[in-house]
């Protein structure tokens, strides 16, 4: 965007020092940071603020080519009504093995017991058995 050179920036701190003067430079280059910092602030929100604003317009793209999609999907392949439609849209139920529980009912499952590991003790080598 804005290339400037060494070169360019070296004459321009050269003029800065002898205009501003040595005692006063610090606070100017201070102030100029300060002021180059809230302008890369705003740069920065309106940056954020225009990809929002771009990704938003790419959801809603998207959203519509998946509706029209599933439109065509759906009048592709239509619902019937007769009965054999209706039992293959009903869940199967699991196979219950003692068939005592209902499919709705819940399931109790017993919460896991976590025990530290046995400690493990090495055999003693034979060659080192008290004799």
């Amino acid at each position: 965007m804005f290339d400037i050179a060494p070169s360019e920036f070296l004459l321009v701190a050269f003029v800065a020092l002898v205009v501003i003067g040595p005692k006063d430079l610090p606070k100017a280059m201070r102030v100029v940071g300060y002021w180059v910092g809230k302008a890369r602030g705003v740069a920065r929100s309106f940056r954020q603020g225009f990809d929002n604003m771009v990704r938003e317009a790419e959801l809603e793209e998207m959203e519509k080519r998946w509706a029209a999609e599933n439109a065509r999907i759906m009048a592709e392949h239509p619902v019937s009504s007769d009965a054999e439609s209706v039992a293959a849209a009903e869940p199967v139920a699991a196979a219950d093995p003692a068939g005592q529980a209902e499919p709705d009912a819940a399931v109790m499952v017993e919460k896991p017991v976590v025990m530290p590991a046995p400690e493990h003790k090495p055999a003693p080598h034979p060659d080192t058995t008290p004799s």
